[in-house]
């Protein structure tokens, strides 16, 4: 008995292009823990109380359930390096109200006010940032590069 696949190579490549482009949307829907990614940041020197620092973050999730529609809800939490508690922002809603779908882009979050700790003329800090989706998921936590904080 021969089997020849010549006839089937078509067919056969058709479905494994399938298969394999659409390999992270699959692997990535059930994913109810949302993913962030570091993309860039405004400056790595900002005047104490005087310049404001943007960070552009992109982020995916597997049930589109990333902000809320409530003002009031925080679900983004920024640690500085330097101190132990983080602080608290509102991430408005990604994606409409009942959708259950993936979601991948970009935001930019701006912070106000980076001042300094001690009584030095700069100080070099970090910042540690990871986002809550409604569900109460918590996404991976990403780190800025450093960042210098001067006296004006």
């Amino acid at each position: 008995m021969s089997f020849s696949i010549g006839k089937y190579k078509v067919p056969l490549l058709l479905v494994l292009l399938t298969l394999f482009s659409c390999k992270d949307e699959i692997n990535y829907k059930g994913n109810l823990k949302p993913r962030i990614k570091f993309v860039s940041i405004s400056s790595e020197q900002v005047r104490e109380f005087i310049d404001s620092l943007t960070v552009r973050i992109s982020y995916e999730d597997g049930d589109g359930d990333l902000g809320s529609f409530d003002a009031d809800t925080l679900d983004i939490a920024v640690r500085d390096g330097r101190l132990t508690n983080s602080d608290y922002y509102h991430l408005p809603p990604l994606a409409t109200k009942g959708a259950n779908v993936i979601i991948k882009g970009e935001f930019d979050l701006k912070l106000k006010n980076l001042f300094l700790l001690g009584s030095g003329k700069s100080e070099t800090t970090i910042l540690e940032i990871k986002i809550r989706d409604r569900a109460k998921n918590w996404s991976n936590t990403i780190t800025t590069p450093s960042i210098e904080i001067t006296k004006p």
